[in-house]
């Protein structure tokens, strides 16, 4: 065999080793990507399903939390509400004594519902009064603050007035029921919800037709402490309970036990005339 021949052997000899060597590594990378690719899924269905389990996880939770959570005295006590609340609260009318003594009127059916012996005139003369008189200056209305007191004439309606907001409420609630008076203003319906749920009822504001209002509803005018936005459908009532579409209440003006009214147009109203609630511990 001359050297031609061995040239062309070798070549031949080295052109096969070349394309088995090939055929190989290209089987172990077809297997390698296959075990790869099914690594990679079981990967991302691990984490796929612990995502979408830590997702409902913290779903449920807050749905819980915010079923659940209520405050008193600042400290958060996990409860869980009953589906449906309606308290056998005392009901009082408000007429024909006091036509704008809705507030304090309210305030006697949560005290006597907590055992305290007192009438709305009682209250009405005890509630503290913003004294100041009604007078304008360069077309701007100046008035009594219902902040600090009750504004105008708690009896008739045929003298300026207005009525009273939480503060006063609750510091006159204090002296029947020294530290058992709990504040809930500015907090969450749900907080009121809660107490209901514990058979507590809770004294609100709220206007007369217990759904959010038009804006033209409302006027500014100016108090020592500076403006305030009031209207004259300003209104409150005890509430007694809930169920999935109502809110109860008991209505001073009516005189009417457990008045409904839906209970998301009540929240609105409620948010709209500043949160305020006002309620007692429960026992």
């Amino acid at each position: 065999m001359n050297r031609l021949q061995l040239f062309k052997m070798s070549m031949i000899m080295t052109l096969v080793y070349v394309l088995v060597l090939s055929f190989i590594l290209y089987a172990i990378k077809i297997d390698l990507s296959s075990s790869i690719k099914e690594v990679g899924t079981s990967i991302h269905s691990f984490v796929i399903e612990n995502i979408s389990n830590k997702n409902k996880s913290e779903i449920t939770s807050k749905n819980e939390k915010d079923l659940t959570q209520s405050k008193d005295n600042g400290q958060v006590n996990n409860l869980i509400l009953k589906e449906k609340v309606v308290l056998d609260a005392p009901v009082i009318s408000q007429l024909p004594e006091l036509e704008r003594g809705c507030e304090v009127t309210s305030l006697a059916m949560l005290l006597q519902y907590g055992g305290v012996k007192v009438s709305k005139l009682q209250l009405a003369k005890e509630v503290e009064k913003d004294l100041s008189p009604l007078t304008w200056k360069n077309g701007q209305k100046y008035y009594g603050n219902p902040y600090r007191g009750f504004v105008g004439d708690i009896y008739s309606k045929s003298k300026p007035g207005l009525g009273v907001y939480h503060e006063p409420i609750e510091r006159l609630a204090e002296k029947y029921l020294p530290e058992q008076i709990i504040n809930l203003t500015s907090g969450d319906f749900n907080q009121v919800l809660s107490y209901l749920s514990k058979d507590v009822p809770v004294w609100v504001i709220i206007n007369t037709e217990y759904k959010h209002l038009p804006e033209h509803y409302f006027e500014t005018w100016y108090t020592a402490e500076g403006p305030v936005s009031v209207t004259y459908k300003e209104h409150s009532v005890l509430v007694t309970g809930y169920d999935q579409e109502y809110i109860y209440f008991n209505d001073p003006l009516t005189n009417m036990k457990n008045r409904k009214a839906p209970i998301a147009d009540f929240e609105a109203a409620w948010v709209q005339m500043g949160r305020q609630a006002i309620t007692i511990k429960s026992n």
